[in-house]
C-alpha cells in the first residue's frame, strides 16, 4: 500500500512538471502579447534568463511598431546578456541601437554591446583585431557619453585592452632578443616606441634595447666593436635618464663600466 502511495505521488509530481512545461510551451507559441510580456518579465525577475529570452524573442514580431517594441527588444538582448550568451546579445544590442537610437534604454544597450565586444577579445598572444575594434567602440562611446555612469568601467576596459596591445608589441621585440638576433631586437624595440612612446612596457623595452646593443657589440668583429659599444652607451644613458631607480640599473651599470674601460674612458657610471 505504501509503495502504491509513493508511486501515485511520483506520478502526480511528474504530471505537474509536464503540465508546467506545457504551459510555458503553449505560451511561447501563443499570440497573447500581454500574457507573454508579463510572463517574460516575471521570468526575467526570477533570473530565468534563457526562458525569458525565448519569450521576448517570440513576441518581438508581435510588438514590432508598437509602444512596447523597444522594451521587448532591449530585454531580449539583456536576457541573453545575463544568460552569458554574449554573441547573441551583441547582435541584439547592435540591432537595438540601429532601430532605437533615442530610446531611454539606448545608453545601457550601447554599453552592454560594448561589454559583449570586450568579452569577445583574446589574450595578448592571439589575434588583436577584435581588441582594436573594441577600443574604437569604447572611444566612440566615451566621446558620445562623457558623463555616463559606465565611464569608469569603460576606462578599466581601455586600460586592459591597451595593455594587451602594448605587451604584444613588446613581446614581439623581446622574441628577437630571446633568439639572439640582437640587431633585429634593437630595431624592433626602437620601432615599438617610435610608434607608441607611451607603451606601458617602456622600461622593459629600453632595457632590452640596451641589452641588445651590448650583446651585438660584444659578439661583433673587433674592428666594429667600438661603434657598436657606443650605441650601447647611448642606450644606457637613455635608460638611466628615464629610470634611475630601476631594478635593472645595477646590471646595466656593471656593463657600462666594462664598456667604458674598453673605450678607454675609465669606469665611472652616471650619477643616479
Amino acid at each position: 500500500m505504501r509503495k502504491l502511495k509513493l508511486t501515485f505521488l511520483m506520478l502526480l509530481g511528474l504530471a505537474a512538471a509536464i503540465s508546467c512545461k506545457s504551459q510555458y510551451e503553449i505560451l511561447l507559441n501563443s499570440g497573447d502579447v500581454d500574457a507573454k510580456y508579463d510572463a517574460a518579465m516575471e521570468l526575467f525577475s526570477q533570473k530565468k534568463y534563457a526562458k525569458a529570452a525565448q519569450l521576448f524573442e517570440s513576441m518581438s514580431v508581435l510588438t514590432s511598431g508598437t509602444e512596447r517594441d523597444d522594451t521587448v527588444q532591449y530585454y531580449w538582448g539583456l536576457s541573453n546578456y545575463r544568460n552569458k550568451d554574449y554573441y547573441t546579445a551583441e547582435s541584439n544590442f547592435a540591432r537595438f541601437m540601429e532601430n532605437f537610437p533615442r530610446s531611454p534604454f539606448a545608453a545601457d544597450a550601447q554599453f552592454y554591446r560594448l561589454d559583449c565586444l570586450y568579452r569577445a577579445t583574446y589574450r595578448w598572444e592571439l589575434d588583436q583585431q577584435p581588441t582594436r575594434a573594441c577600443l574604437a567602440y569604447i572611444y566612440e562611446y566615451m566621446r558620445e557619453r562623457p558623463e555616463d555612469i559606465h565611464i569608469p568601467a569603460c576606462q578599466n576596459m581601455l586600460a586592459d585592452l591597451q595593455d594587451r596591445l602594448d605587451r604584444k608589441d613588446f613581446e614581439a621585440g623581446k622574441l628577437y632578443y630571446s633568439m639572439e638576433d640582437y640587431p633585429a631586437a634593437r630595431l624592433k624595440l626602437q620601432n615599438v616606441l617610435k610608434n607608441n612612446s607611451e607603451n606601458g612596457y617602456r622600461e622593459e623595452i629600453l632595457y632590452y634595447t640596451a641589452m641588445s646593443s651590448y650583446h651585438y657589440a660584444r659578439l661583433s668583429v673587433a674592428q666594429k666593436q667600438k661603434d657598436r659599444y657606443l650605441n650601447f652607451v647611448d642606450d644606457y644613458l637613455n635608460f638611466v635618464g628615464e629610470y634611475p631607480e630601476s631594478a635593472h640599473r645595477k646590471e646595466l651599470d656593471r656593463l657600462y663600466r666594462q664598456v667604458q674601460k674598453f673605450l678607454g674612458r675609465g669606469g665611472e657610471t652616471e650619477e643616479k
